[in-house]
């Protein structure tokens, strides 16, 4: 199995970022799936304490009800994942244990705040997940906003980019 795929280079600022393999980036979202399941059950069963009564209203055969419970499911788990890359620069609780990171992919700077919106946002796009899928994956959420997520490990960059000191960002 391939571990990583092959890395871009950027001589003149002496930059090689090497994309996360498919494997690493379906498990950043297992991990992050399974947490953000974790938190809404939580949050579920916290509403549900302090607010039993609504818990108590909730009519399943209501018609239409499943439709909005996925589709606010979709948005709730794009705004998951908009924080925690906002809050962690580039990084979801999947990337931080698999220690990759979503950057910029024409400099390898990191992602700003529209960026992590935009790639939040784009997960609440229905079957965006399956754009995944292939090797290397680029997902549409990659696509869309001009980004890569990349090995921290084997990706090389000069100095202040991927750990953290790099302010501004590049945008098109």
């Amino acid at each position: 199995m391939n571990t990583d795929t092959e890395a871009t280079e950027f001589p003149a600022a002496e930059i090689v970022l090497v994309q996360a393999s498919s494997g690493k980036r379906f498990l950043n979202y297992i991990i992050d799936l399974l947490f953000f399941y974790v938190l809404v059950v939580a949050m579920g069963v916290l509403i549900g304490l302090i607010f039993p009564d609504i818990i108590d209203g909730i009519d399943d055969s209501s018609p239409g009800l499943g439709l909005w419970d996925r589709f606010l499911t979709l948005l709730f788990y794009g705004l998951y994942m908009f924080f925690t890359e906002l809050i962690f620069r580039g990084k979801s609780l999947g990337k931080l244990i698999t220690r990759t990171k979503a950057v910029n992919e024409h400099d390898g700077s990191e992602i700003s705040f529209e960026k992590a919106f935009f790639r939040g946002l784009s997960r609440a796009v229905p079957f965006e997940a399956f754009s995944a899928l292939g090797s290397p994956s680029y997902p549409w959420h990659d696509k869309w906003t001009n980004t890569i997520v990349i090995n921290e490990k084997l990706s090389q960059t000069t100095p202040g980019y991927l750990n953290g000191l790099q302010t501004s960002s590049y945008s098109k």
